[in-house]
């Protein structure tokens, strides 16, 4: 669905900018179902804040395929995807960079958050994510 033409944040238009024909790796989607099912804390403290258009009226999706990889939150009309990283990500740094080079070569924007911040200061995380998106995204 790609009625929406703009958003307004703060009294800031924000443009959409869909990307379209994002790759789909059909044998992943039991497991990104699972995924749903077995959040992280951080996850669900997250999605409790963004479900039903919460944030601004944006419409967020959980455990997203894009190509081979399944993305923590996606906001379709914004080409934005949003990555909750846990203590894991340290040992995987490498990975992570790859996986983010590979979803921005298809015209996606990457946003990480710390697991911990969102535990114990998720105020400051709606904030950051807001001016990111303003700033990144406003005319």
């Amino acid at each position: 669905m790609r009625s929406i033409k703009h958003i307004e944040i703060n009294g800031v238009n924000i443009p959409t900018r869909y990307v379209s024909s994002l790759p789909f790796n059909e044998s992943l989607r039991e497991q990104a179902k699972k995924l749903r099912r077995t959040s992280t804390l951080s996850e669900v403290l997250f999605w409790m804040q963004v479900n039903k258009k919460k944030f601004y009226g944006l419409d967020f999706d959980r455990q997203k395929i894009i190509g081979n990889f399944i993305v923590d939150f996606y906001i379709e009309c914004l080409g934005l995807i949003i990555e909750i990283d846990g203590g894991i990500h340290q040992y995987q740094e490498e990975y992570d960079e790859k996986r983010t080079a590979y979803l921005e070569s298809l015209g996606l924007i990457v946003y990480r958050i710390s697991d911990e911040s969102v535990r114990f200061s998720m105020e400051t995380v709606l904030v950051n994510l807001r001016d990111f998106i303003i700033k990144t995204f406003g005319n």
